[in-house]
């Protein structure tokens, strides 16, 4: 069985945000439900834009860990450039990244585009006008 451990956070990611037990029940589940040897969570620093926790857990693939789970895909940074370098550290070492709250993972380039689709989705809903009508 793959050895998987979680990547939890104690801010804010994409205007949302989740405690951090509640993260963790998540992703115990998650890999429960996937029959992945859960390794306790590596939990990132408070720093706005600050990936220092999932690039260490990244380099630990493949001599201590097969990959990571994250609680949410959105908790992977913003900035296009930043977040293809991390998935390139996860999948130039064969490490699997997966999402526990939307059920999703990248082990291959396929699975990373459409995880990449979500993103530019996610972010132009940001930029849509909405309006609220009253009764």
């Amino acid at each position: 069985m793959k050895k998987i451990r979680g990547y939890v956070s104690s801010r804010q990611f994409m205007g949302e945000g989740c405690h951090q037990s509640t993260q963790n029940l998540v992703i115990r589940d998650y890999c429960e439900r996937s029959s992945l040897v859960y390794l306790l969570s590596g939990v990132e620093y408070s720093m706005n834009n600050s990936f220092l926790m999932l690039n260490e857990l990244a380099s630990q693939i493949p001599d201590l860990i097969d990959g990571v789970v994250a609680y949410s895909l959105f908790q992977l940074p913003e900035n296009p450039e930043e977040r293809g370098d991390i998935y390139e550290k996860f999948l130039e070492n064969n490490g699997e990244i997966h999402f526990a709250l939307e059920g999703l993972k990248i082990t291959n380039y396929s699975e990373l585009l459409r995880v990449e689709q979500i993103w530019l989705v996610r972010q132009t809903m940001q930029n849509c006008i909405t309006t609220i009508y009253d009764d």
